[in-house]
């Protein structure tokens, strides 16, 4: 069995596959100051509920933009699973060429997103990512990384917002019935999920226009599907994209 890593500022998401079958998944919050010893505990706890022995992993694939957490992981694969883990990076992912000025500076999560994304459409795709931070990944028909966009995430707006604005509640991230707001509630909700759909409405549009061509485009994240539903430009849901993308990568692994 293969066991994908993604860790993320906010989430951690682990997956486990049998070949090309996903056989569970999980989330679980980032800890940064975990061991790799309570990183073993954890994952033998969600493995229970499928009698799943770590015996039984013979790769894992890891993803990451947490620099503390890679000591961890590593010491968690070797004094756990006997084996040394596979990390993503720019020059480990052979499969797809980063024209970008710097490879080295791409987020892990982002290339295997990209890679996901191709290997199932086969064209050219911008992919977006609603995590900490919104992310737009853009790939060409031919199958390599162009570059793309980073812009803050949904709920790190949301949040500044109540913080430095004494006044303003936290509020639930679901579509107000209009645009314009009657209540301070509702007027947030409409700025932070209508704004943001209208930022990745723009944002899509801009790309195209500086690719001349139409590519198809994508979402995942937590807040894929809200804001799926208030996207003129989304046109499916992949919540399984980065799991995918780093089984895909493990596949090449000997």
């Amino acid at each position: 069995m293969l066991l994908a890593i993604d860790i993320g500022n906010t989430n951690t998401v682990m997956g486990l596959y049998d070949g090309s079958r996903l056989v569970d998944d999980w989330r679980v919050r980032t800890e940064r100051n975990m061991t790799e010893d309570e990183f073993y505990i954890l994952v033998t706890n969600l493995f229970g509920r499928n009698k799943i022995e770590t015996g039984d992993i013979e790769k894992t694939v890891i993803s990451c933009v947490v620099p503390p957490m890679i000591t961890v992981l590593d010491l968690f694969c070797q004094k756990y699973l006997n084996h040394t883990p596979h990390w993503v990076d720019a020059k480990s992912t052979t499969c797809m060429p980063i024209l970008i000025d710097n490879p080295s500076e791409v987020g892990a999560d982002r290339i295997v997103n990209s890679v996901a994304a191709y290997h199932k459409y086969k064209t050219g795709m911008i992919v977006i990512d609603f995590g900490t931070a919104t992310t737009f990944d853009v790939i060409s028909e031919k199958g390599e990384y162009l570059g793309g966009a980073i812009s803050p995430g949904i709920k790190i707006a949301a949040e500044a917002l109540y913080q430095k604005a004494s006044k303003l509640p936290r509020v639930e991230f679901t579509p107000p019935k209009s645009v314009i707001g009657k209540s301070t509630d509702s007027s947030m909700k409409s700025g932070i999920i209508y704004g943001y759909g209208a930022l990745v409405d723009g944002m899509v549009q801009r790309i195209k226009t500086e690719l001349g061509t139409n590519p198809k485009v994508i979402a995942t994240g937590g807040l894929a599907k809200v804001m799926q539903a208030v996207s003129e430009t989304i046109e499916s849901i992949e919540p399984n994209l980065t799991l995918e993308g780093l089984r895909i990568l493990g596949e090449t692994i000997e």
